[in-house]
């Protein structure tokens, strides 16, 4: 059973929020390599949500590599275990090179991260 609380009237999407759920699970070790997580059916009924709904967050996580599906056995937590920091990893770098092919400096690109962060100076 996956307690996965989902706010229908916060501005972030039911499956973003569920995706983010699982996600935040995994990387704390509730959700180790090899669980088996609820079908998309089961998981819909228990969440109070559309069936598509639980289905495009499972997509995006098998996507991203944190869910492998294995036809009728149903769906688990990839043996990878928690592939988005290494995918974190790829963007901060590719980032990085991105701003160096612009000719910027260390602290042009830093403030463009906290833009997007939302920071304020």
């Amino acid at each position: 059973m996956l307690d996965i609380p989902v706010d229908h009237q916060s501005t972030v999407p039911p499956y973003e929020q569920l995706r983010l759920g699982i996600v935040a699970r995994v990387r704390s070790g509730e959700l180790t390599a090899g669980t088996k997580i609820p079908t998309v059916r089961a998981l819909a009924v228990q969440l109070g949500l559309a069936p598509n709904t639980v289905a495009r967050a499972y997509r995006e996580l098998e996507q991203d590599g944190v869910l492998e599906t294995r036809g009728r056995l149903g769906s688990f937590i990839a043996s990878s275990g928690d592939p988005t920091r290494d995918a974190a990893g790829r963007a901060a770098t590719e980032y990085v090179a991105a701003v160096r092919r612009l000719g910027l400096d260390d602290e042009a690109a830093l403030s463009y991260v906290r833009a997007a962060l939302g920071e304020t100076p």
